[in-house]
């Protein structure tokens, strides 16, 4: 059982198991709960994220590195969706949340599984502007040029890449972390 995934029923608190049971399509093993048969989907988590080209810095994208993190890692600017909200509403209260810019324009650039977290990806290009101003679960920002971009090989690096490509750039990836 991975974190996050429900280790009880909601309906009855019985213990969940592993449990086989037929499924439109065929056999499925879910966390399923014995006594009452109440069913754990485990679906992926929708994420939001954004390239962030700042219109009032000669376009320069804007990575940032999250205060919990090791290393000197930047990345894209995601957030949970939150219920009632559309994905393009989410991502632009995610980037004022957290950069303090303003959102001018959305663009999708596409929808990525993330199988290692249970999430979909959903990253947008955003062009914003305004004076940056980091909320304390972001430790510090870059701005880069397109072409000096490096894309990490999973998740929303995937999506950088697919970016720098529509801008006409060949993305260059950064070397896999080994994996403790």
């Amino acid at each position: 059982m991975t974190t996050g995934q429900a280790r009880f029923c909601l309906e009855c608190g019985t213990a969940l198991a592993l449990l086989a049971q037929d499924e439109d399509g065929g056999a499925r093993t879910r966390l399923r709960c014995p006594a009452c048969g109440w069913t754990h989907w485990n679906n992926p988590t929708p994420v939001l994220a954004a390239v962030i080209e700042c219109s009032d810095r000669e376009g320069r994208v804007l990575l940032a590195r999250n205060a919990a993190w090791s290393g000197r890692m930047f990345a894209l600017i995601t957030g949970f969706m939150e219920a009632g909200e559309t994905a393009q509403q989410g991502i632009a209260r995610e980037i004022a949340e957290e950069t303090a810019l303003e959102v001018e324009q959305l663009t999708l650039i596409g929808v990525y599984d993330f199988q290692r977290m249970n999430q979909v990806i959903i990253a947008f290009h955003a062009l914003a502007h305004g004076e940056i101003r980091l909320s304390p679960e972001l430790a510090e920002y870059r701005l880069f040029e397109p072409p000096q971009l490096r894309c990490w090989p999973a998740g929303t690096g995937f999506a950088l890449a697919d970016w720098l490509r529509s801008r006409g750039h060949e993305p260059q990836f950064l070397e896999p972390l080994p994996r403790a």
